[in-house]
């Protein structure tokens, strides 16, 4: 039964989420990378929302972040934008807008998180956008959830003035059929990731990307106000060849693989249940996302790059071997965790996690030096 949670790609959908909560596990607990890595970008978001259109402040301006989990990142990254969208609107002497931001993810997602975390509104007894903004540790917009995949239709169409998309893109909808099914050249045995795995499964991992971040951007297309923006982030690597997944490869593809081929040798668990598990994440080159928008051609290509992000372990103590297991372990529990647990049960996720910090602490120093993720960068415009 637990296999066809994982399998089932129709219960993918409903599946999917960061680790929710705030255990030590959790994505609000690990996901300190992110935000530093999205903090080093700021200059290229806040060049992509120098390109969005004013409009007037009659009509609000709505903001939305597409993947948005549940930890703290997306309020202060829809922070920054609301800030720099009314700096924008003061610097040409227009009154700001009020501002509407919704955050989006998958119905699975744990909200009640996020809204918790959220900062109360500033805006008390009609109170205008300048009280707002001077309201330290208050917000100055209103905010919504939308429980959704951002791979179809979200909100109204020519509604949406930004969208925001960081660290999300790379998950596919859906795990490609023929890497689960054993009669074909695809499947992926002996693996729970692509990478170095065969050139027939990693051309399945990558049309089905590709067919995804179509759907994304003709989704968006038609949600877009003429003259809005949309800046996204995801994994990315510098290699040409696909079978090489760069951070994201050696994240699941090395130490994360190992702990499964432990439970498989120890008897814990089948190959074939093993086989049967795999990280529905294709990290793309520049390459294979440029190739999806020109063939859209809904949008303008303002920027689109590949970024060094760094680790995606962020550790206080690098000379302590045990402490960089448990951030690799935390690391891939954070974003994997729940379908694991769907997958095998909490028990044994338990006992691969563990295994996961093992090896991690016995290879701390070369994770410390070598797992570094790059990050595919695109600021998009909506002109037409």
């Amino acid at each position: 039964m637990a296999d066809n949670l994982v399998v089932s790609n129709v219960n993918l959908e409903k599946l999917l989420s960061m680790k929710g909560g705030k255990g030590e596990g959790s994505y609000a607990k690990n996901s300190q990378a992110q935000a530093l890595h999205a903090r080093s970008m700021l200059h290229l978001l806040e060049e992509a929302l120098d390109r969005v259109q004013l409009r007037s402040p009659d009509v609000p301006f709505v903001v939305v972040d597409l993947g948005c989990s549940c930890g703290s990142n997306t309020i202060y990254i829809v922070d920054v934008i609301v800030k720099h969208m009314v700096k924008r609107y003061e610097s040409s002497g227009y009154e700001p807008p009020e501002f509407s931001a919704f955050f989006s993810d998958l119905p699975s997602n744990d909200f009640n998180t996020l809204f918790q975390l959220l900062p109360p509104l500033a805006n008390n007894g009609g109170s205008s956008m300048e009280e707002c903004l001077a309201s330290n540790g208050h917000r100055s917009y209103f905010a919504s959830g939308v429980p959704g995949s951002f791979y179809r239709r979200l909100f109204p169409a020519r509604s949406v003035d930004v969208f925001h998309s960081a660290f999300s893109l790379h998950w596919l909808s859906q795990m490609p059929e023929a890497v689960l099914d054993r009669r074909s050249t695809a499947y992926n045995k002996g693996r729970v990731f692509i990478h170095g795995a065969s050139e027939s499964t990693t051309n399945a991992y990558k049309k089905q990307f590709q067919t995804d971040l179509a759907e994304f951007l003709r989704a968006r297309s038609i949600e877009m106000k003429k003259g809005g923006s949309m800046f996204l982030v995801c994994l990315g690597r510098t290699s040409v060849d696909p079978t090489d997944q760069g951070g994201a490869g050696r994240l699941f593809g090395t130490h994360f693989q190992d702990a499964w081929d432990d439970l498989v040798q120890e008897g814990l668990i089948s190959c074939e249940k093993r086989d049967n598990f795999n990280i529905p994440v294709y990290a793309p080159s520049l390459q294979d996302f440029k190739e999806v928008v020109e063939a859209d051609g809904s949008f303008t290509i303002n920027k689109l790059e590949v970024f060094k992000g760094g680790s995606p372990l962020v550790v206080s103590r690098p000379d302590d071997a045990s402490e960089v297991g448990r951030a690799l372990a935390n690391s891939c529990r954070s974003v994997s965790g729940v379908l694991v647990d769907a997958h095998i049960g909490d028990k044994l996720s338990e006992e691969l996690f563990l295994r996961v910090a093992n090896r991690g602490t016995s290879h701390a120093k070369e994770l410390l030096e070598q797992l570094q993720f790059f990050h595919i960068v695109a600021s998009l415009s909506f002109d037409k």
